[in-house]
């Protein structure tokens, strides 16, 4: 029976690791650096399959990133330099939001209307944890992450300190445009670094023995002197 449930855990996991090895990588090229995400085709495969379809279109060609909070997420994916709103190419997507992807640091999850079945071409990356945009936590509802970066977290974080402005229509948007140069499918994936062990735990010092308190010294008697006559 043992056996039995060592080679199922063992199915599973190499499973697993051939399922990761297939999913896509697209490299985001921009004027600030490159961004490569990888996408989750296993728990997210709407959104996956939707944002490589933009991709290969060449949709995302001169968009910027037209959202930009710091401590919070970088949007892109729908405008122009000069603004100019780009019209989805696909219908809006049913919202993958209960997949069991958190927003956490340097996911990549679609951006939406408030119904939560909205989402066509807009994306953003989330710069911190911000689980409160998991599902439920969002009116009963969440936001899908497909993804996450495994390069270039780097120029995320250029593109997250800009200083930023608002505009008509538009809040929080960079003074400087952080313009999309291409987005492409890799051709040849890369293997993400490991990351680094964590420091060995301090060794453990055994501590002193305590120490008997130094016995009270009695004051040497000096003799009392005879007074002088």
């Amino acid at each position: 029976m043992q056996k039995k449930w060592i080679a199922l855990l063992a199915g599973l996991l190499i499973g697993s690791a051939a399922a990761a090895a297939d999913n896509p990588q697209v490299s985001i090229k921009t004027n600030l650096g490159e961004i490569i995400v990888e996408l989750d085709q296993e728990k997210a495969p709407i959104s996956s399959a939707n944002f490589l379809a933009y991709v290969k279109s060449g949709f995302y060609k001169d968009t910027i990133f037209h959202r930009v909070i710091n401590g919070f997420m970088v949007q892109g994916g729908g405008y122009t330099a000069d603004l100019k709103s780009k019209q989805p190419l696909r219908p809006d997507i049913k919202s993958e939001e209960k997949n069991g992807l958190s927003n956490l640091a340097y996911t990549i999850s679609m951006a939406r209307h408030d119904s939560p079945n909205s989402a066509n071409s807009q994306w953003f990356i989330n710069v911190v944890d911000n689980i409160g945009l998991d599902y439920p936590n969002m009116k009963g509802h969440g936001y899908a992450v497909f993804g996450k970066v495994i390069q270039g977290k780097e120029t995320v974080d250029k593109i997250k300190v800009l200083l930023v402005d608002d505009k008509p229509g538009f809040q929080n948007i960079p003074v400087h445009p952080v313009v999309i140069k291409s987005a492409t499918v890799l051709k040849k994936r890369i293997v993400p670094p490991e990351p680094p062990a964590p420091p060995p735990p301090p060794p453990v010092v055994e501590p002193a023995p305590a120490q008997e308190p130094a016995p009270v010294q009695e004051p040497t008697p000096v003799p009392q002197q005879e007074p002088v006559k």
